[in-house]
C-alpha cells in the first residue's frame, strides 16, 4: 500500500513555471535521498511530460506527492490538463509517433524512466499522466 507522506500543488502556464517545477521536483527527491541518476530520470521524465502540457494544452496542474511503500519512498507526479485529448492513447505509446514536429520519443521514453507510468485522456476533455520513481529503482 502506498502511503502520501507529502504533497504539493504547481499550477503551470508559463515557461518560467517549468523551471520553478524542476526546481521544486529536485528538492523533493534530494529530500527523500534519491540518488543522482534517480534524480535524472524523474526529473528528465517530469520537464517531458510538462513540456508537453504546456504545448499541446496551455498548461494546467501538476501535483507533486511523496510516497512510501513499505521500506521504499518514491515520489509521484500527477499531469492533469484541459487540453484536447489524445485521440489514440496507443499509437502515442509508440517510439517514433509524434503530433508534433517532435522526435516522438516524449510519452513511450518518459515511461522508461519511471518505475510506474499511467495515462488517461479523453478527447475534448485533457489528459491526466502520472508517473512514479521510487528512490531504489
Amino acid at each position: 500500500m502506498k502511503i502520501v507522506l507529502n504533497k504539493d500543488r504547481m499550477t503551470v502556464e508559463r515557461e518560467q513555471d517549468v523551471i520553478l517545477f524542476r526546481n521544486r521536483v529536485k528538492e523533493y527527491a534530494v529530500k527523500i535521498g534519491m540518488s543522482l541518476v534517480n534524480q535524472t530520470k524523474l526529473i528528465t521524465a517530469a520537464s517531458e511530460l510538462v513540456r508537453n502540457m504546456l504545448k499541446y494544452a496551455n498548461g494546467g496542474i501538476v501535483v507533486i506527492e511523496v510516497l512510501s511503500q513499505g521500506r521504499d519512498s518514491g515520489i509521484r507526479l500527477i499531469f492533469t490538463d484541459k487540453g484536447p485529448g489524445i485521440k489514440d492513447i496507443t499509437l502515442a505509446m509508440k517510439d517514433g509517433y509524434s503530433t508534433g514536429k517532435s522526435l516522438g520519443i516524449g510519452l513511450p521514453g518518459t515511461r522508461r524512466l519511471v518505475n510506474e507510468f499511467d495515462i488517461k485522456s479523453t478527447v475534448g476533455e485533457g489528459t491526466t499522466v502520472s508517473i512514479i520513481k521510487w528512490k531504489n529503482g
